[in-house]
């Protein structure tokens, strides 16, 4: 293909991207050196804590082509996801008896949703040009998909480290097609954070330890997604009603005001799951858990871990007799990990009785 073959494949692409019902789409080059330089930096100061996956695959991650041989460009693309307004997240924040989860995870799993979508986009490039080397990654391998992003032009990674693009805020998913097509690379967006500081001042950890530096070991989302032991006793009381994830930084965002709620059904909250009471979810056996979770990303996290962050949040929650009974109900067929966080819990209900 010649270069005006080229361009005119760049633009069809972006067409059928944004016919598949992705909000944005730009293609990039595969040099990830300084992202790379970030990456390494990261790890070395152990910021990754128990996700060993981060380190596990090399340079697979800062280097498309190891990753399928061949890549020389990447089609970035991006879903919003949106599926409730702040006023409400807030309203749901400040009742210490309701259920926060992260708003990415009250619909449908995106990845299999997006994969699909990306697998179309695939087969239409395949379409009209048949020898061309294709593989989609939707957060499935070892892709640095927020520096592809900013360097497609989606966006620029903000002091919180997700991906930020001015006309639309950070309510987005990512997905990635890499291709062995030398296409027209988009202008890598540039970085629109200027003084703000709010990431940094909300986040109830304070994980972000610097801007554009997040230690992952203390942030709410690992501790209650990522980390399959206990919760250190340190940060339980500053996991407040959060039982998965965390969006305090997204929410602060100044940039978030242009944030649009989804058009995307799937990822509408479901089962009630952004209005759930804590005691409500802590009651649902794991049968319940499943069928409630079935389709959802919070499915990965397993019940055992389910009860244990439910547990906390209860602990953080004001005293109550109906907190400390459900509680004790739970400690005859609780596993030693649940129990630990059971134990504590109590001991805050009980501190706060007196």
């Amino acid at each position: 293909m010649d270069a005006q073959d080229l361009a005119d494949l760049a633009q069809r692409i972006k067409s059928w991207a944004r016919d598949l019902g992705f909000t944005d789409v730009g293609i990039a080059d595969t040099d990830l050196s300084v992202a790379e330089a970030h990456l390494h930096n990261w790890l070395a100061q152990g910021f990754h804590g128990d996700m060993e996956y981060m380190q596990r695959h090399g340079l697979k991650r800062s280097r498309p082509e190891l990753l399928h041989e061949g890549t020389v460009r990447v089609v970035s693309v991006r879903l919003d996801y949106l599926p409730d307004s702040h006023a409400n997240m807030d309203a749901v924040l400040a009742d210490p008896t309701a259920a926060y989860i992260s708003r990415y995870a009250l619909g449908r799993d995106y990845h299999k949703l997006m994969r699909n979508r990306l697998q179309k986009l695939a087969e239409r490039i395949l379409s009209v040009s048949p020898t061309a080397g294709l593989r989609a990654f939707v957060d499935s391998a070892p892709v640095l998909e927020k520096a592809l992003a900013e360097k497609a032009g989606l966006g620029w990674i903000g002091k919180h480290s997700n991906l930020i693009n001015r006309k639309a805020g950070s309510w987005f998913f990512l997905g990635e097609l890499y291709i062995n097509l030398p296409l027209p690379i988009d202008t890598p967006a540039t970085e629109h954070c200027g003084a703000c500081t709010a990431c940094l001042d909300v986040c109830p950890t304070q994980a972000i330890v610097a801007p554009y530096q997040v230690d992952a070991r203390r942030c709410v989302s690992y501790l209650t997604i990522e980390l399959h032991g206990p919760i250190p006793e340190a940060y339980r009381p500053l996991i407040g009603n959060r039982i998965y994830g965390c969006d305090d930084c997204q929410i602060i965002c100044p940039w978030n005001r242009f944030a649009k709620l989804t058009d995307v059904a799937d990822f509408n909250p479901r089962h009630q799951l952004n209005t759930q009471q804590l005691l409500a979810v802590f009651a649902w056996d794991e049968a319940t858990f499943l069928a409630k979770t079935e389709g959802s990303a919070i499915r990965r996290i397993g019940y055992e871990r389910w009860l244990r962050n439910c547990a906390v949040a209860l602990g953080n929650a004001p005293y109550s007799p109906a907190i400390s009974a459900a509680l004790h109900a739970k400690w005859p067929d609780a596993t030693e990990l649940v129990r630990e966080h059971l134990h504590w819990a109590l001991i805050q209900q009980q501190q706060k009785s007196v």
